[in-house]
């Protein structure tokens, strides 16, 4: 009995940044991109909450 694709346990993809990626195929870089871009806007939404809060405390220590 052949062991489909959806069958087979799935493995957390990560990056380094900086490795080797001749290895990787077109398929991989491509679920590596998909990673990486879904990591860049929960950094970018990070860094929003973090400049309001900055914002919010600038104004109330100015008044």
């Amino acid at each position: 009995m052949a062991i489909e694709d959806d069958d087979k346990p799935r493995v957390k993809i990560s990056h380094e940044i900086g490795q080797d990626l001749s290895l990787l195929s077109v398929e991989e870089l491509g679920h590596r991109i998909a990673l990486l871009k879904e990591e860049i806007g929960r950094l970018d939404a990070a860094m929003t909450m973090k400049r309001a809060t900055r914002e919010a405390a600038d104004r109330f220590f100015k008044a």
